[in-house]
C-alpha cells in the first residue's frame, strides 16, 4: 500500500521554512529537519491535506492556496509537494508539532546539517529533503 503525504515548501526573505521533527523513534526521521505537512487522509485531496497540516502544526493558513509543485513516488510513499510564500514573520507561528522551526538558506540546506536553537546543536536534514533541494538548485541554475 502506498502512503500519500502532502508537504509545504514555504519561503520568506530567501529562506525556507523547516520543521525539526521530534526525537520519537516511532516516527520517520526522528530528530531530522524536514518540511511541514503529513499524511493525506482518506477522501482528502493533497491540497486540502497540506492546508490542514499547516493549521495543525503551526497555526497558520495561507491566504491563497499553495501551488502544487511536483509529486514524487518512491514506490511506498507518494509525496505531493506544494510551495508558496510564508506571509507572516516566524514569530507569529505557533509550533504545535516538532521541536523547532527555522527559516534556512539554501546554503544551509546544502550543508545537510542545520543548527537548532532549541536543541543547541546541529541536526541532520531528512533524506527526502534532498529531492526538494535539487529542484531548488536547478531553478536557480535556470534563472
Amino acid at each position: 500500500m502506498t502512503i500519500s503525504v502532502a508537504l509545504a515548501v514555504l519561503h520568506r526573505d530567501g529562506r525556507w521554512l523547516l520543521q525539526l521533527r521530534d526525537d520519537i523513534d516511532s516516527i520517520i526521521y526522528p530528530g531530522h529537519w524536514g518540511l511541514f505537512g503529513g499524511h493525506v487522509e482518506s477522501g482528502e485531496s493533497p491540497a486540502d491535506a497540506v492546508q490542514r497540516e499547516l493549521e495543525e502544526e503551526i497555526s497558520w493558513a495561507p491566504s491563497t492556496p499553495l501551488q502544487h509543485w511536483f509529486s514524487d513516488d518512491s514506490g511506498t510513499r507518494t509525496a505531493h509537494v506544494f510551495r508558496g510564500v510564508l506571509t507572516v514573520p516566524l514569530e507569529q507561528l505557533c509550533l504545535k508539532e516538532g521541536q523547532d522551526l527555522k527559516l534556512a538558506s539554501l546554503e544551509e540546506l546544502c550543508r545537510e546539517k542545520i543548527w537548532s536553537d532549541h536543541c543547541q546543536e546541529q541536526r541532520p536534514i531528512a533524506p527526502g529533503l534532498s529531492i526538494v533541494m535539487r529542484r531548488l538548485l536547478a531553478e536557480m541554475d535556470d534563472a
